[in-house]
Formats: structure tokens, C-alpha cells, sequence
């Protein structure tokens, strides 16, 4: 995504690429961080991406590892990036900080790999389901922080217009579409705008129907972020309650791609699933 880039990211790529060259030659933490001059916590930080390195850091850490020249500089300019400030880092206040980091991911992903139970996806929300929501929290934000979260949500749905807007592949639970958040009134809108959003050229949406039965994913949605960078690995994410998980490992993600394949092989047909969004929005009209 040339257009799109995330400090996030580049302290991940910065993050592996640091460890790895640690392991290759055989230097412990310890003797890393008595070669910069710091703490051995720091570069534990550093290598699993829970702060920004310093370049200064950056570059013994290279020296140490019998990095020079042209990549030395290259990784320089990657540390560099790393410790830019996001759009969203102004919103600090009104996000999670367990949910910077996704925001910071999903700001330059290629592809993301979305499965939904209860809840339209964030990117397809409208103003007033995201009211309808928030209205529900067991602890009420104040008026101001409620604009601020809403703000961050709004401004998270550009990337669907975008120019280089990453596709977005999503399998939405027919529980969702029939979850009425903020009234029917407000649930029949957020209907309608799914069936536009879903005819972008990079969105593709379908809806697993209660008729599909049992399936693999029936107790949590997830989210797969991939990057068009080889560096970049693909990293699945869980969100619970008061947190999130963040899978890396190779088996990891492709136990959750396996089950995404499965999903969308149970669900409807984008067409199908347009259908079935409008039929139930007409049926939410009629109920009123």
C-alpha cells in the first residue's frame, strides 16, 4: 500500500527483523543492552514491538550485528518512520491503548480477513448504530469522549475510499443484521448502507445464515490483517472485553485462515446476501 503507511507496522517489521539478527548471532539480551548502554527490559520492549527504538539504539544494535552500509541505512530510515505519530495517536484518550496497535495495523493493510457474530463490522457503521452501541456501555463515556470515539470510528472508514483501499473480505452472521441497535429506524438505515458498501469494488460481504447450523467460529469474530510487504507477516486479531490478543505465529493465522475458508464456504453468495440484507430491512420497516 504506497500511499498508506503506519508507524505500527514499521515497528513491527523493525521489531523481527532486530530479534532475528540477535538470535543469528548468538548475543543474549543482556549483552545487547550493556553494548547500547541500556536497560535489558528496553531492547525486550523493543524486540516485541511495545515501544518505538530509537534510531541511535538502532544503529549500535546494527554495529553490534555486523549490519553496514546500504541496509544499515535502510533499517535507520525504518526506525525513523517507527516513532512517527499517527493520525489516531491524537485520539489516545478515547481509544484503548490495546486497540492503537490494530488501528495502527489496519491503517496499511493489503487485505483484511473480517468475521462478524453479534455486531456490523466498524467500517460499515453509520453514525447512529455507533450511538446506538456506545448508548449501551456499562460505563457511559462523557459527551466529549463520545464524539472523540465516534470521530475515531469515522475517520477508520476512509480507508474504504481510498485509493489504494485494502480489500476487505467479510462474513457477517445473520445474528447482526437482526441485533436492532438504536431502533428500527436506526437499524433499517444501517441495513440499506451495508447493501452500498458492499457493492465497493473492494469489499466483498456475505452473511452466514442461521440456516448454514453449527460452525467453527461460534464463539468470537477475528479479524486477519494481511500486508502487501513480505516483511510483514499476516497477524490475526481477537478482541475480548477489556483487551485483545494479537496472533502471530504461522500456525496460528493459518488455523484462523482455515476457519475464514470455512465461513464463507457456509455463507451466502454476495448476491444472496444483498438480498437477504434487504429483505430484512423491508421487514424491519413493516414493523414499525
Amino acid at each position: 500500500m504506497a500511499n498508506r503507511t503506519s508507524p505500527t507496522v514499521r515497528r513491527r517489521r523493525l521489531a523481527a527483523e532486530l530479534k532475528r539478527l540477535r538470535k543469528e548471532s548468538g548475543k543474549t539480551r543482556e549483552e545487547v543492552a550493556d553494548f547500547v548502554s541500556c536497560a535489558p527490559a528496553t531492547i525486550t520492549k523493543i524486540e516485541s514491538a511495545a515501544t518505538s527504538a530509537p534510531p541511535a539504539y538502532v544503529a549500535r544494535m546494527l554495529e553490534l550485528y555486523g549490519v553496514d552500509g546500504q541496509e544499515k541505512d535502510a533499517w535507520l530510515t525504518v526506525a525513523k518512520q517507527a516513532r512517527k505519530r499517527g493520525w489516531w495517536q491524537q485520539y489516545n484518550d478515547a481509544i484503548p491503548n490495546w486497540f492503537t496497535v490494530y488501528v495502527g495495523l489496519e491503517e496499511e493493510a493489503g487485505k483484511i480477513r473480517e468475521y462478524e457474530c453479534e455486531i456490523i463490522p466498524g467500517l460499515f457503521q453509520t453514525e447512529a448504530y455507533i450511538r446506538g452501541l456506545m448508548d449501551v456501555e456499562l460505563a457511559l463515556p462523557g459527551d466529549e469522549e463520545l464524539e472523540r470515539r465516534i470521530a475515531v470510528r469515522l475517520k477508520r472508514q476512509e480507508l474504504l475510499t481510498a485509493d489504494d483501499a485494502p480489500h476487505l473480505w467479510v462474513v457477517l452472521n445473520e445474528a447482526a443484521l437482526r441485533r436492532e441497535v438504536g431502533g428500527r429506524a436506526v437499524m433499517g438505515d444501517q441495513l440499506r448502507h451495508l447493501v452500498e458498501v458492499s457493492r465497493l469494488n473492494t469489499v466483498t460481504l456475505q452473511v452466514l445464515p442461521f440456516g448454514a447450523g453449527a460452525h467453527p467460529a461460534m464463539q468470537h469474530g477475528f479479524f486477519i490483517l494481511g500486508f502487501a510487504e513480505p516483511l510483514d507477516p499476516d497477524v490475526v486479531y481477537v478482541e475480548y472485553r477489556t483487551g485483545s490478543l494479537y496472533l502471530e505465529q504461522q500456525s496460528e493465522v493459518a488455523a484462523y485462515g482455515l476457519i475464514f475458508d470455512h465461513l464463507r464456504a457456509k455463507a451466502l453468495a454476495p448476491d444472496d446476501s444483498r438480498t437477504l440484507i434487504k429483505k430484512i430491512a423491508e421487514q424491519m420497516e413493516h414493523q414499525e
